[in-house]
C-alpha cells in the first residue's frame, strides 16, 4: 500500500484528490493538509511514502516543503501546479522533488505518477519538460535573486538588509540593478516577473 499525504490550500480540490486516490486499490491517503507548514509537520509525524504538494500554498510553497522534507524524512515529493512554468520546474528539481505535473492531469494519471515515483522513478510532465528546454535563464546574479526573495512580501529596504546582513545602500544598489536588467519600474514588478519565470 502506498501511503500518501495530500497538501493543497483549496479544500474542494484537496478533498476531491484524496477521495479519488482512495478509490485506488494500492493507494491510501493518510493526511490532508491545508498549507505547507502543516504538510511538513504531518509528513514528519506520519512519514508517508509520497507527499502530493500543491505548488502555490500560503506560507511554504510546495517546493519549499519538499526542500525541508528532504532533510527530515525519507518521503518522496510530487509537486502539482496550475501554472507549470519551466523556471519553477528547474527550482523543483534542484530541491529534490521526484515528480512534477500540472493540475490539468486526470486522477488516473496522478495515481500512475504516484506509483512510478513510489517505485523510485522520477516523473516530469513531458510538456513542461519541453518548455523548460527553451526557457530563458535568469539574467540576475544569486545575490540579486536573494534580495528579491527577501523582499517578495513587501519587506522594507532595512528589513531586507538585516535579513541578508547587507548595508541598506547595498540593497538599494542591487534593486536598482535588478530593475535595469528586467526593464521594470518597481521592485514588486521585478518580484512578480521573477516568480512567473521561476527564478525565485
Amino acid at each position: 500500500m502506498i501511503r500518501v499525504l495530500v497538501a493543497d490550500d483549496e479544500a474542494m480540490i484537496r478533498s476531491a484528490i484524496a477521495a479519488l486516490l482512495n478509490l485506488e486499490d494500492d493507494i491510501e491517503v493518510v493526511a490532508e493538509c491545508a498549507n505547507g507548514t502543516e504538510a511538513v509537520d504531518e509528513a514528519v509525524r506520519l512519514t508517508p511514502d509520497i507527499c502530493l504538494l500543491d505548488l502555490e500554498m500560503p506560507g511554504l510553497d510546495g517546493v519549499e516543503v519538499a526542500e525541508r522534507l528532504s532533510r527530515l524524512v525519507s518521503t518522496r515529493c510530487i509537486v502539482v501546479t496550475r501554472h507549470a512554468r519551466p523556471g519553477v520546474l528547474r527550482r523543483a528539481l534542484a530541491s529534490g522533488v521526484s515528480g512534477f505535473l500540472p493540475k490539468s492531469r486526470g486522477a488516473d494519471e496522478v495515481a500512475e505518477v504516484i506509483r512510478r515515483v513510489a517505485a523510485g522513478a522520477r516523473y516530469v510532465d513531458p510538456e513542461v519538460a519541453a518548455d523548460a528546454l527553451s526557457d530563458e535563464r535568469s539574467p540576475l546574479t544569486e545575490r540579486e535573486l536573494d534580495v528579491l526573495r527577501a523582499g517578495r512580501r513587501g519587506e522594507t529596504t532595512g528589513q531586507i538588509a538585516r535579513a541578508l546582513s547587507l548595508a541598506p545602500g547595498t540593497v538599494r544598489n542591487h534593486v536598482s540593478t535588478v530593475l535595469g536588467k528586467l526593464h521594470v519600474a518597481t521592485r514588486q514588478q521585478a518580484v512578480i516577473l521573477a516568480e512567473e519565470r521561476g527564478w525565485i
